[in-house]
């Protein structure tokens, strides 16, 4: 590009057409010297002129100059102004969205784990009612095992009002000794067929029929057996007694009798049946508390003789809080299983939010992933060194070139991922790995 004006350039073009139009008329016409020296002081001055001009114009040129250099800084100033509110104005638009997207997420994150969160909380309160349940079971059972024990005497008492109709029938004796003693399992809170079976055919290992009372059942598939023996004849006798010869006498037959259903119950040996699952001993059930009591009184060997023979003598009073004991296990058991089952279900619940997680997770760094390709393209893309900078400089070449060029800024990486890489990892610490 020419430096030069417009208009210096044509006076100096003009001046020195007009020294060459000189120089050439006097080497052609051949005037005078005095002549040539009025021609080039002529010459002289209108180069003196010329040379004014020129030096104006170059002072017209320096004020344009110093004005176009003013504009293009004010111009340059304005563009730094404006790129520094688009950046402004961007970062606040970024953050805006920011927080859009993080109070979105947020609100996906409460949506999704809202029936968890009442899940677990369902479960806490089962876990709680189970242990409640479980203390004031246990602060009930001595006030249950003294109202068994009261009930069992008033039963009792009820026997022994019964003794003249059942005196001599022995089959009636014994229907009525099996009703008392299902009372009695029905009183400590046993259900038939769940808890107990009555008459249960069984063989023994010759092949023999065998049919206990009362079969009554424990948690893990184990049992104990009931059979309940009615000694009332002797016992009767020794009540209706007149003398220590009479009354020793009926105890001692009373004993014996005693004896005789021990004996019958070790022969039959119970315990040792196909298909259960008992201790080694049978429960022998003397349904007249009296009578029980008077045996023993009368014989100090009578327990130890049973037991020797596999055979525990009971009464209602030693009974009860042994079956009241097999349901508090009963009740136990349930809880223990309603607890495993619930405990079950909190960790499938568990395991499918650590699933959720780690998922949230794994997007999350697909994310960032994403987001550092877009910083890297962004880098290499804005800024003077960069693609922004060389495309630049044709702008200035070309008149096409007449849209503007948006700015660039890095995406700043989100944090709030950091709290599901917790939920993640601790899954993961707690060996509830998801699938």
């Amino acid at each position: 590009m020419n430096p030069w004006p417009i208009e210096l350039q044509t006076v100096l073009a003009a001046a020195l057409g007009a020294i060459a139009g000189v120089l050439i008329a006097l080497a052609c016409t051949g005037r005078s010297r005095q002549a040539s020296r009025r021609a080039a002081q002529e010459l002289e001055h209108r180069l003196i002129r010329s040379e004014a001009e020129a030096s104006g114009l170059r002072e017209r040129l320096d004020d344009v100059r110093e004005g176009s250099r003013l504009k293009e800084e004010e111009m340059r100033q304005a563009k730094d102004i404006l790129k520094a509110e688009f950046e402004n104005l961007a970062g606040q638009i970024l953050e805006e969205k920011g927080r859009r997207f993080t109070l979105n997420s947020q609100r996906s994150m409460d949506t999704l784990l809202a029936p968890f969160r009442e899940q677990i909380e369902a479960f806490q309160r089962r876990v709680n009612q189970v242990h409640d349940e479980a203390v004031r079971g246990n602060a009930v059972l001595a006030t249950e095992v003294r109202r068994v024990l009261e009930v069992g005497l008033q039963m009792s008492a009820e026997a022994q009002t019964l003794a003249s109709a059942l005196k001599g029938d022995k089959k009636t004796v014994g229907n009525w000794g099996e009703m008392q003693l299902e009372r009695a399992l029905q009183l400590a809170g046993l259900v038939a067929g769940d808890h107990y079976e009555a008459q249960l055919r069984l063989r023994d290992e010759q092949g023999k029929a065998r049919l206990p009372d009362f079969v009554v059942k424990l948690p893990d598939q184990k049992h104990i057996l009931l059979d309940s023996k009615v000694s009332l004849v002797d016992y009767e006798r020794a009540v209706a007694a007149e003398t220590p010869g009479q009354l020793q006498e009926a105890l001692d037959a009373h004993v014996r009798a005693v004896r005789n259903h021990i004996d019958d119950l070790g022969r039959k040996d119970y315990s040792n049946l196909a298909g259960l699952h008992s201790p080694s001993f049978v429960l022998m059930f003397m349904p007249i508390e009296a009578a029980y009591m008077e045996a023993m009184k009368h014989d100090r060997e009578l327990f130890d003789y049973g037991y020797q023979r596999n055979v525990v003598l009971v009464s209602h009073t030693t009974l009860m809080p042994i079956l009241k004991t097999i349901a508090n296990l009963w009740m136990t058991a349930r809880s223990n299983e309603q607890a495993h089952e619930l405990s079950a279900r909190a960790g499938d619940i568990y395991n499918q939010v650590a699933m959720v997680a780690e998922r949230l997770k794994r997007l999350g760094a697909t994310l960032d992933t994403v987001g550092r390709h877009y910083n890297d393209v962004v880098k290499s893309v804005a800024g003077q060194q960069g693609l922004y900078g060389k495309a630049a400089r044709f702008r200035e070449l070309s008149a096409r070139a007449n849209r503007t060029m948006p700015d660039l800024a890095p995406v700043h990486a989100d944090h709030e991922h950091e709290r599901l890489d917790l939920i993640a990892s601790g899954g993961e610490a707690n060996g509830t790995r998801p699938e």
